[in-house]
């Protein structure tokens, strides 16, 4: 895996085995290669990588798709949806299509194949924006949320849904590694529920209250929730937040074990399910970009990367012992080229993505490996 240099004409730089530890390399981590937009004033809002890691998918609010192949470090192509708009793209398992949910018109959740940018499938059904897409990790079905108080389970086999739970504001869902359970965030009522997804019908059988730490850690200035997740071994879940840091919750008891400080805040995007006013797709100049959160898990578990709020990326060491008062202080601090308000780890390879108005594919400097 190569994706480049950040110098044009200069050599890609040496890259890492894959299956070299996070752990070795995780402070090594430099921008290599940053992808401008052709228009300014363009904001990504947000970011995948297929299953093989070899390709990402960056959604834009100029109403733009943009794929690009992480192994050469380079763009690959440009997909238009300017009557519908694009928000949280999302590669199904086959990397030839994507799931998405529009912005404009409807609130309609389509299936496009970027082979041919053809639609294979409509799955219509919200009535509201659409808050979050979170595709099964086992199967071809998925989960999504809306301003229109339901969670809608699908198959891409079929345009109708085969699931649905009424809750008050469910904006944030995620599905644990197993495929076995799901967790659904409402950020209005600070409760997480975690159903089990063969009993999803059936009530929640976890409920986790978390007014308690938001006026504990966030105090005043609160923090609206951004982003619900996961660790790959399914023990610890993530919830982020747009104020002062992020919650890493015991995932079976729902007790805290750290709260990730970080002390510039906010990286400045709308939280989900927040007003925005993009009556034309892209943001006014009053008006944050729409967002999906501005941290994300390394494959390996053990670190929370995230936003530091200005330049640059913030590593937290989520897999160390709580502290007696739960704060968790960044490990280090990575030099950027602009705001991570939208940041990804490549599931297979050691390779970061962080947006901003720009993309950049981080990866380890050699010169500075341990």
């Amino acid at each position: 895996m190569a994706p480049g240099s950040a110098t044009p004409g200069a050599p890609p730089p040496p890259a890492g085995p894959p299956t070299q530890k996070v752990s070795d390399v995780i402070t090594s981590f430099r921008p290599q290669r940053r992808f401008k937009p052709s228009s300014q004033g363009t904001s990504v809002t947000s970011l995948d990588f297929d299953d093989t890691g070899e390709l990402a998918i960056v959604a834009r609010d100029d109403d733009t798709l943009q794929i690009y192949n992480c192994k050469e470090g380079k763009h690959a192509k440009e997909l238009k949806s300017q009557k519908y708009g694009v928000h949280l793209a999302r590669f199904s398992h086959h990397a030839q299509s994507i799931i998405y949910a529009s912005t404009k018109v409807d609130d309609t959740i389509r299936f496009l194949s970027t082979h041919d940018n053809s639609y294979i499938r409509y799955f219509k059904g919200h009535t509201d924006t659409v808050t979050s897409i979170q595709l099964c990790p086992s199967s071809d079905t998925f989960m999504s949320c809306s301003k229109d108080n339901t969670v809608k389970l699908w198959n891409l086999s079929s345009p109708s849904y085969h699931g649905l739970l009424n809750l008050h504001a469910p904006y944030l869902a995620a599905y644990d590694p197993s495929a076995t359970v799901i967790a659904i965030a409402s950020p209005q009522t600070h409760s997480v529920l975690l159903y089990d997804i063969r009993n999803y019908d059936k009530p929640p059988f976890a409920h986790f209250d978390l007014l308690e730490l938001e006026q504990r850690f966030l105090g005043s200035q609160k923090g609206d929730w951004t982003k619900i997740e996961f660790t790959n071994d399914g023990k610890n879940l993530i919830i982020a937040t747009n104020g002062a840091g992020h919650f890493v919750l015991d995932a079976f008891s729902g007790d805290i074990q750290h709260f990730c400080y970080r002390k510039a805040g906010s990286s400045g995007r709308l939280a989900p399910g927040a007003s925005s006013n993009h009556s034309n797709g892209t943001a006014n100049g009053n008006t944050p970009a729409n967002g999906q959160g501005d941290v994300c898990v390394t494959q390996d578990g053990q670190y929370l990367l995230g936003g530091s709020g200005d330049d640059g990326l913030l590593v937290w060491h989520i897999a160390k012992a709580p502290a007696p008062n739960n704060i968790l202080e960044p490990m280090e601090k990575l030099p950027g080229q602009g705001k991570s308000a939208i940041v990804g780890v490549n599931p297979r390879t050691n390779l970061i993505a962080t947006a901003d108005k720009d993309l950049l594919l981080w990866q380890p400097d050699p010169d500075l490996m341990m």
